[in-house]
């Protein structure tokens, strides 16, 4: 805790009152710990791995599958979005702010020709046998934020202006040129076929913000490797400095027929990475999502859901990692993607406190949950930044400020579902 700080303000009396203070004084809500920093890292890497896949997949899908009637190979990534390469790395990057590869990174490349079998056999037979990344989870993600309109209310109501509509309609009829069946329908139900459009554009939303997360994680990765963090502060730190570097970089949605591009969203409607994807995504997917089949009910007589969308708790923060650890369940098939990334570092650790490999993908949901943690930690110190003073700030008004932001943002982990308390002890496995 800084000087500055103890001396100007009383202690907090919230129920998280030792985490507000670690955030005040520009820690993380995770404690800094060799271990935490350890689990962390190794599952930023284990994620990127899967997410270098799912960013070029979601833009594959909402640029060129667009509005394919029955997409049974749209998890069948093109050579050409296996080799885009990424705006944020590589040497031929337009706008290079982190080393690394632009094109496929190596693992993912290796792993879609082999699979986990090690076998070369057909990507048809791979996928069958479920030897493949798990692109429901992405699409889940992309649902989650598709659902919860109100998180991402400027983007959200232009998908229902006159301009939307009109590119929409352009880009529809080009697709669908010389289908009389479909243009036929597209006639009788127009509405069904923007829907689809609209959720494209969210294909397109997610993909662009993970295009900027896995080349993070592969950064964060290569610097732990160096022993270039010193703990869980220097990460978080990482984090806050790649949100403000790419804070305003554009949300679009182009759609190619052929080699025509149609703009659904133009880079010139003015939404950006961080209000329009980074924050959307933290509170659709660590806060909200919804509840996972089979595990709660949805009629309303049981009240086993909330009525009101915003009080949803479904997240990574709130997960109970283990009934959440279920075959189908969006989660667990991250985890399945994450396990055959790990480095081995952390194939270290688990082969120490796990009960067996039953138990991985569990112990695997646990660190992630931490690490997401990490994560929120680094969103609520940028948004702070953004939005009100700084941590070492003299004066005590503005301190006071910074602490009932902190306050109001662990309000909402006050619920007994949070993991909050759980992730501040090293024996929460």
């Amino acid at each position: 805790m800084s000087t500055t700080m103890s001396t100007s303000l009383p202690p907090s009396t919230h129920p998280h009152a030792d985490v507000i203070h670690r955030l005040e004084a520009g820690g993380s809500m995770l404690p800094d710990t060799p271990e935490n920093l350890m689990q962390i890292i190794g599952i930023y890497k284990a994620y990127a791995v899967p997410m270098d896949f799912y960013w070029r997949d979601l833009l594959y899908i909402g640029e060129r599958v667009f509005l394919q009637p029955l997409p049974f190979f749209k998890y069948f990534l093109s050579k050409k979005y296996l080799d885009r390469h990424n705006t944020y790395s590589g040497d031929r990057s337009s706008l290079r702010i982190w080393r690394g590869r632009g094109e496929a990174h190596p693992e993912l490349t290796e792993f879609i020709d082999q699979g986990a079998s090690g076998r070369r056999w057909p990507r048809l037979l791979h996928h069958l046998g479920h030897d493949r990344i798990n692109m429901e989870f992405a699409e889940a993600c992309m649902r989650s934020m598709f659902w919860h309109e109100d998180i991402n209310p400027k983007f959200n109501a232009y998908l229902y202006t006159e301009e939307y509509k009109t590119a929409a309609d352009k880009a529809i009829k080009a697709y669908f040129k010389g289908n009389i069946a479909m243009l036929g329908l597209y006639k009788l139900f127009p509405e069904m076929f923007l829907e689809q459009v609209r959720q494209a554009s969210y294909y397109a939303n997610l993909g662009l913000f993970w295009e900027v997360m896995a080349p993070v994680f592969f950064e964060m990765s290569d610097i732990y490797d160096e022993g270039g963090f010193k703990g869980v502060p220097d990460a978080m730190d990482f984090l806050v400095n790649g949100i403000f570097a790419v804070a305003g970089r554009p949300i679009y949605h182009h759609v190619y027929v052929g080699d025509e591009c149609f703009a659904i969203i133009p880079k010139s409607a003015g939404f950006t990475w961080l209000y329009e994807a980074a924050l959307p995504y933290v509170e659709a997917i660590f806060y909200r999502t919804t509840p996972f089949r089979g595990t709660k009910s949805y009629d309303a007589q049981l009240n086993q859901v909330p009525r009101d969308q915003a009080d949803f708790h479904y997240g990574i923060l709130y997960a109970d990692v283990f009934p959440v650890g279920s075959a189908g369940i969006p989660p667990t098939l991250l985890m399945h993607d994450m396990l055959r990334f790990l480095p081995p570092y952390l194939e270290d650790y688990y082969q120490q406190h796990c009960r067996g490999e039953d138990d991985q993908l569990i112990q695997l949901g646990i660190t992630f949950q931490r690490s997401m943690y990490n994560v929120t930690s680094a969103v609520i110190q940028a948004l702070r930044a953004a939005l009100y003073y700084p941590l070492d700030d003299p004066n005590p008004e503005h301190l006071l400020a910074n602490r009932q932001f902190f306050e109001q943002q662990m309000d909402r982990l006050t619920r007994p579902e949070a993991r909050l308390r759980d992730i501040q002890v090293s024996d929460y496995r």
